[in-house]
């Protein structure tokens, strides 16, 4: 939702800043301009009424949020409008978390998309019969084949206390075709430790970061959203992943006026010293990396983007951009071997 957008929504006027008591957040996203705005983005089955009313507990859930920046606010709820998936964890679609705007000087909204949400979303574009995530814990039978005749085997121990080894992620077309995605837990791990969230909930010894406390949903999601790459996606699933990345990187997710992506956030910790925040030019150069790669057409273009992963300051980050530059690189043809990542 557009900043012009925003301002209609709260009355024609500048939508108050973070110090902003909670009522008047839960004023604006009650009123009628506010409401008429979100039923006009969700889809049919959804009502406006229950969306504020769901967006409202999770500020009670969660008091950080009523301190945000209601402009941010009311925009998270405006995209998962759009998206139509409703925060929470009653059925798992996305979450609500407050970040640390330093650019603006503001507490913001962003939205994770949780792995039923893109479960939700890929069901939805009408061409997936179904999309499953699994996890292959120690003990269990698991054999890949890769090549021209890709196979899959996994036979659980039904062990669920044991250790998460691999995890993957099957779609079934309607036309009865499949596509699978497999990631070792080394794999999700190098991208959890890239996430600008993670890194904040290690520095203030926070301990209810989704990693921390749903790391196999994470990791479900993570390889969903991996095999995104490969499917017949929607505009609404194209959205939610960049969304979900850019919450990664620790990116706004504010549309400006001009329909792009606006700021650089970063995690908030109200009981933690404020510092300078020296990540932000490395997840800044992710998700252009990250955008050349999803662009590239050619072997020349996926070589460019290539070249622009040595530039990234984060290991992790590295490493996961070049396994989706080998993969972009497979899908149009170009040489993949290339070893950016190191």
């Amino acid at each position: 939702m557009s900043n012009a957008a925003l301002r209609v929504a709260a009355g024609g006027k500048e939508v108050e800043q973070a110090t902003a008591p909670k009522r008047d957040l839960a004023h604006i996203l009650t009123s009628p301009a506010t409401l008429a705005q979100i039923k006009a983005a969700l889809p049919k089955h959804m009502t406006a009424d229950r969306m504020a009313r769901v967006a409202l507990t999770e500020t009670r859930k969660t008091p950080k949020l009523g301190k945000c920046d209601p402009r941010t606010f009311i925009g998270a709820i405006i995209q998962l409008s759009q998206l139509g998936l409703e925060p929470g964890g009653a059925l798992g679609h996305a979450y609500l978390i407050p970040f640390e705007n330093k650019r603006q000087g503001t507490v913001d909204v962003q939205i994770v998309v949780g792995y039923r949400g893109m479960i939700d979303l890929a069901r939805r574009s009408g061409q997936i019969a179904s999309l499953q995530a699994i996890i292959v814990r120690e003990g269990d039978a698991f054999d890949v084949e890769l090549g021209l005749d890709p196979k899959l085997r996994h036979v659980s121990s039904f062990n669920p206390e044991a250790p998460m080894m691999f995890v993957y992620a099957v779609a079934v077309f309607k036309d009865g075709a499949r596509q699978f995605e497999v990631m070792s837990r080394m794999e999700v791990e190098r991208i959890r430790n890239a996430s600008q969230g993670y890194k904040s909930a290690l520095q203030y010894d926070k301990k209810d970061n989704p990693w921390m406390t749903h790391f196999d949903e994470m990791a479900k999601k993570t390889v969903i959203r991996r095999l995104f790459k490969y499917l017949p996606v929607s505009i609404e699933m194209q959205h939610a992943v960049a969304l979900d990345e850019r919450g990664d990187a620790g990116l706004s997710q504010v549309v400006d006026d001009l329909g792009a992506f606006e700021g650089t956030a970063t995690e908030i910790d109200e009981d933690a010293p404020q510092i300078a925040d020296k990540s932000t030019e490395g997840a800044a150069t992710y998700a252009v990396v990250a955008d050349l790669i999803a662009k590239a057409a050619t072997p020349e273009a996926i070589e460019a983007a290539r070249a622009a992963i040595a530039n990234v300051a984060d290991e992790g980050q590295r490493a996961e951009l070049d396994a989706e530059a080998r993969a972009k690189a497979k899908q149009i043809g170009a040489a993949p071997d290339r070893k950016a990542a190191q």
